[in-house]
C-alpha cells in the first residue's frame, strides 16, 4: 500500500496543479494584453480565437481524463501485481481483447480530436466575404501594412524603443509607432509574405497566426468582436532582433475608422521619400 499511497499523492499534487493554474488562467485574461505568469489563454476577442478556445478546452479535458486513466491504473498495477503478491508472475503473453481495445479506443480518441481540429483549420483558413483586406508583409524587423481597399494605403510599423515607451507611459516591448487600425465587427481578410527570412503574424486574442513565407503569399482572417487594442507578436525565430517585432491591432467603430482611413492616406501620402529608412537606420 506504500507505493499506492505515493502514487495517489502524486495524483492528489496534479490535480492541485491543475486547480492552480486554472486559477491563474481567470486572473491572466485580459483585452489582448499580456500579463505577467499568465498560464491561460487570452479572452476571446473574435469567433476564431472562439472556436480555438474551445478545441483547446476539448483536448484538455480529453488528455486529462486519459493521464488520470494511465495513473490509476499504474497505481493498481503496483498494488495488485507486488512481488509479495505474487510470488510465481503470471506467464500471459497475449490477450485479444485488450490488443483490439487498445487499438481501437486510441483511434476514436483521434477521431473525436480530428473532427473539430479539420473543422476549425478551413473556418481559420479564410473568408469569403471580406469587408477590408490587409497586405501584412514582415522583414527584419519589423511589419510593413497595406490596405489594399485604399487607394495603396501603406506603412511601416516599428516597435517603439524601450526607453522612450517607458518615458512616454505606453507598453515596453509592446507598443509600435503605427498601428494596424481595422472596423470593429467587420470581417479583415489578412495576406501574409515576408521579404527575407519566414516571420510568423500572431495575435493571440484575435486567434490568428500565420507564417510569412518569402515569395508566398498566405492568407487568413479575424474580425474583432468589440474595440479595442489587441497585441501580438512575430513568433517564428527570425534573427538576432526577433524579440522585437511587436504587432499591435487597434480596433475601432466603423465610423471612427473612417476617419482614420481618410487621416491615414494624407499622412502617409506625404511623407517624404527615405524617412522610414531614416527611422529604421536610427533604431537599429
Amino acid at each position: 500500500m506504500r507505493v499506492s499511497g505515493r502514487v495517489v499523492g502524486l495524483g492528489l499534487a496534479g490535480v492541485a496543479a491543475l486547480a492552480v493554474a486554472s486559477g491563474a488562467y481567470a486572473a491572466s485574461t485580459d483585452l489582448g494584453v499580456p500579463v505577467p505568469w499568465g498560464m491561460g489563454l487570452q479572452d476571446s476577442a473574435s469567433p476564431v480565437k472562439e472556436r480555438v478556445a474551445s478545441l483547446h478546452d476539448l483536448i484538455l479535458v480529453i488528455i486529462t481524463l486519459i493521464t488520470l486513466f494511465v495513473l490509476a491504473l499504474l497505481a493498481y498495477v503496483c498494488w495488485r501485481f507486488k512481488a509479495d503478491r505474487n510470488p510465481n508472475p503470471s506467464r500471459t503473453s497475449h490477450n485479444t481483447l485488450l490488443e483490439v481495445a487498445w487499438t481501437v479506443i486510441p483511434v476514436l480518441i483521434l477521431v473525436v480530436i480530428a473532427v473539430p481540429s479539420f473543422r476549425l483549420l478551413y473556418f481559420m483558413d479564410r473568408t469569403e466575404e471580406p469587408d477590408l483586406t490587409v497586405k501584412v508583409t514582415a522583414f527584419q524587423w519589423a511589419w510593413e501594412y497595406e490596405y489594399l481597399d485604399a487607394d495603396g494605403l501603406k506603412f511601416e510599423s516599428y516597435m517603439i524603443p524601450a526607453d522612450e515607451a517607458v518615458a512616454q507611459g505606453k507598453r515596453r516591448l509592446l507598443d509600435v509607432d503605427n498601428e494596424m487600425v481595422v472596423p470593429a465587427g467587420k470581417n479583415v481578410r489578412v495576406l501574409v509574405t515576408s521579404r527575407d527570412v519566414i516571420h510568423s503574424f500572431f495575435v493571440p486574442a484575435l486567434g490568428v497566426q500565420k507564417y510569412n513565407i518569402p515569395g508566398r503569399t498566405m492568407e487568413t482572417w479575424f474580425r474583432a468582436d468589440r474595440p479595442g487594442v489587441y497585441y501580438g507578436q512575430c513568433n517564428q525565430i527570425c534573427g538576432v532582433n526577433h524579440a522585437f517585432m511587436p504587432i499591435v491591432v487597434r480596433a475601432l467603430p466603423e465610423a471612427e475608422f473612417t476617419t482614420w482611413l481618410e487621416q491615414a492616406k494624407q499622412r502617409f501620402a506625404v511623407a517624404p521619400a527615405g524617412e522610414t529608412m531614416r527611422v529604421a537606420e536610427a533604431r537599429q
